[in-house]
């Protein structure tokens, strides 16, 4: 098993009321979602509104993160955009800081590019980058991107670079598609879609769970991780996360989440999106909320002091 995995988590970009990054709010949820038992932080993941930022606003974020004190190699930013030259600064950058690895979106767009096309792009950003630092992550979340990233497509890529392309994130929600490519490319760590498949992926050889629902019950699902893993039964835990994870994705992973931090917190700013998402509301918050009654009683009050 190679040496990426765990509980990670990719995290929720807060805005302030202008549209930029709310620098001290990231921060703060960065801080309390690794206090919570995160293994690692994935910014600029879906749920991070990723594709509404641009690249210089993506890296003077992860900036912000390395400079109050957040370990760098906790961090597994997402740096795939649809132009590989993009890619190559975003990735560049990432590892200068010293991230543990990026996690990577195929170029989207062009969907008949096949994998030969896809294996072109990340073969050019693995040998542009030319690091043996460089720890990359497949993302295979097709019903946005458009583009899979296959079982063939990984194990051919884990092959010719078995030392950079190490993991794959499986957002795509099918359980077949995870256990083919823990079947084709065995020396990849594979993250099956979310928590609702973490212990069935850890019992099929899988590394743990990146996702969404992370930014708001990490201690719950980091518990679950390490029982599994340890041969302890955790099957009433693991009852309590998938209720959770059902909660948020009904509530909507990015606004949901956004609306009970904002009301659990007090702090509005969490209330704003990024076009083209449009705004969420305090209703959608206190609904949430009240779904998952005492499940989300560990979800943070204002901070003092």
């Amino acid at each position: 098993m190679n040496s990426v995995q765990g509980v990670i988590a990719p995290i929720l970009t807060p805005f302030d009321k202008d549209g930029s990054v709310a620098r001290d709010l990231w921060v703060n949820h960065a801080k309390w979602v690794l206090a919570q038992g995160a293994h690692y932080l994935s910014p600029f993941g879906t749920t991070g509104e990723a594709l509404s930022l641009s690249p210089r606003e993506r890296m003077q974020a992860l900036q912000w993160l390395a400079e109050a004190g957040i370990p760098a190699d906790k961090m597994m930013p997402g740096t795939g955009v649809t132009a590989l030259p993009e890619t190559l600064e975003l990735s560049r950058h990432a590892l200068e800081l010293g991230c543990a690895g990026v996690m990577v979106l195929p170029s989207f767009f062009y969907t008949a590019a096949g994998d030969n096309g896809q294996a072109r792009y990340y073969s050019e950003l693995v040998e542009k980058v030319a690091s043996p630092k460089l720890k990359l992550i497949l993302y295979h979340i097709p019903q946005n991107s458009g583009v899979p990233v296959s079982p063939a497509l990984t194990a051919r890529l884990n092959a010719a670079f078995p030392e950079t392309v190490v993991a794959y994130k499986d957002s795509a929600g099918n359980w077949d598609n995870t256990a083919a490519v823990i079947a084709a490319a065995p020396n990849v760590s594979v993250f099956p879609s979310s928590e609702g498949q973490l212990t069935q992926g850890l019992a099929a050889g899988a590394a743990g769970c990146i996702s969404a629902s992370v930014n708001l019950n990490a201690k719950a699902i980091r518990a679950v991780y390490d029982g599994a893993r340890a041969g302890r039964d955790v099957s009433a835990a693991d009852a309590a996360i998938k209720e959770f994870r059902k909660a948020v994705q009904t509530a909507g992973l990015i606004g949901g989440m956004k609306a009970a931090l904002a009301v659990r917190s007090g702090d509005q700013r969490w209330l704003n999106l990024r076009a083209p998402h449009e705004n969420t509301s305090p209703q959608a918050g206190k609904a949430l909320l009240e779904a998952l009654g005492p499940l989300a009683d560990h979800i943070p009050g204002p901070r003092r002091g």
